[in-house]
C-alpha cells in the first residue's frame, strides 16, 4: 500500500466515530475538480508512510480511536488491500472504505470476508455524463453500476455522494441519478470547494438554493439526503 498521507484524529470522515483516517496514492479517474491532484497525478512526489508506521500509532490508540477511513486515490486498486485491513481488524478497529465503484470485485470480497463496516462510494454524476465527468473515456459504466447494485443490496452499511460542480451538474443530472440509487439509503451532497491542489482550476460550487432543491428533489428517491459543506 502506498499511503502518503495519515490524518491521525477526525471526527468528520467515518459517521458517528472517531477515527484516522489514511490516503493512498493513485487513482484510475481523472476528475477535474479534484482536490487531491498530487496523490492522483503525482504519487512518486509524495511522502510515503509505511504500514508498520501506521499500525504501531493504530495500536498505542485503540482504546481511543474507534476506526479507520481509507480513502485516495483509489483504495481498490491495491490488491494488497484486504491483506492490509485484516492487519486493522485484528486490532479491533471498525473499517470505512471511500471508493470510486470501479472495482465491485475487490468491494464484494472485502463484505464478504467482513473486512469492512461501511463504504463510501462516489456518484461523479449521472450516467449520461459519467465519463466526462469523471475525466476518463475507458472507464467500465458497468462496474460502477455493479458497485451500485451490490451496495443497494443492503450487504453493508453505506452511502452515497456527490461532489456538486456548477459547471457539470443540472437539475434534470440530479434527477436522474435519483432515479438510478432510487432506495438507496442515504446520499450526500457535497459542495465544491477550490484548493491550491485541484486538477483542473477554474471550476465553481452551485449556489445554496440550487444545493437545497437538489436536495428536495432527491429525496423523492432516497431515505436520507443531506448536504455537505455549506454554513
Amino acid at each position: 500500500m502506498n499511503i502518503h498521507g495519515f490524518n491521525k484524529s477526525t471526527l468528520l470522515d467515518y459517521p458517528k466515530h472517531l477515527a484516522a483516517t489514511l490516503f493512498v496514492g493513485s487513482c484510475n479517474m481523472r476528475c477535474p475538480f479534484c482536490h487531491n491532484a498530487s496523490l492522483v497525478l503525482r504519487p512518486s512526489s509524495q511522502p510515503i508512510i509505511t504500514e508498520e508506521e501506521i499500525l504501531a500509532y493504530l495500536t498505542k490508540r485503540k482504546n481511543i480511536l474507534e476506526g479507520v477511513c481509507i480513502t485516495g486515490g483509489e483504495p481498490s486498486l491495491y490488491p494488497e488491500l484486504p491483506i492490509f485491513i485484516s492487519k486493522i481488524k485484528n486490532l479491533g478497529f471498525k473499517v470505512k472504505l471511500d471508493t470510486n465503484g470501479t472495482n465491485p470485485a475487490m468491494i464484494k470480497e472485502l463484505i464478504d470476508k467482513n473486512q469492512i463496516d461501511y463504504v463510501a462510494m462516489d456518484i461523479k454524476n449521472s450516467l449520461d455524463k459519467y465519463k466526462l465527468t469523471a475525466g476518463n473515456k475507458d472507464i467500465s459504466i458497468d462496474k460502477i453500476k455493479e458497485s451500485v447494485s451490490l451496495l443497494l443490496s443492503g450487504v453493508v452499511e453505506y452511502e452515497f455522494r456527490t461532489t456538486i460542480i456548477n459547471e457539470l451538474h443540472t437539475e434534470d443530472d440530479i434527477k436522474a441519478i435519483g432515479e438510478w440509487i432510487k432506495g438507496a439509503k442515504a446520499y450526500y451532497l457535497q459542495a465544491y470547494k477550490d484548493s491550491d491542489d485541484v486538477i483542473s482550476p477554474g471550476f465553481t460550487a452551485p449556489p445554496k438554493d440550487a444545493l437545497l432543491t437538489y436536495k428536495e428533489l432527491l429525496s423523492n428517491y432516497v431515505e436520507h439526503v443531506d448536504i455537505r459543506g455549506i454554513d
